[in-house]
């Protein structure tokens, strides 16, 4: 599954930011599904083409472990603080079933 997810999510926000008028690269910030530490790494090298930091891609499975779906909105909540107007993130969860969701937010 973990091969092919990967794939999937990276170009299910792909597409979703591209349909805003948006890049990946206009992204300030991914709050990811919270199952595996090596699939969001790859969706987001994917999305931003090189190594990604916490300041992207914030983790909270060393707090949490595996939260499902619901570690995205985990995520969301304890690292979303620090944007500053104007800035844009997406939330996604992705999984079993090779089910993706996502939302673009904006802070206004």
């Amino acid at each position: 599954m973990f091969k092919e997810v990967v794939p999937i999510a990276a170009a299910h926000i792909d597409a979703h930011v591209k349909t805003l008028g948006l890049t990946p690269a206009d992204i300030r910030r991914f709050w990811l599904h919270q199952a595996n530490l090596g699939m969001n790494q790859l969706v987001i090298k994917r999305l931003v083409g090189g190594e990604v930091g916490p300041e992207l891609a914030p983790l909270i499975l060393d707090t949490y472990a595996n939260t499902a779906s619901a570690g995205s909105i985990i995520a969301f909540h304890e690292h979303h603080g620090d944007l500053k107007q104007g800035d844009t993130g997406v939330i996604c969860s992705f999984g079993a079933g090779y089910s993706v969701g996502s939302v673009v937010v904006r802070k206004l």
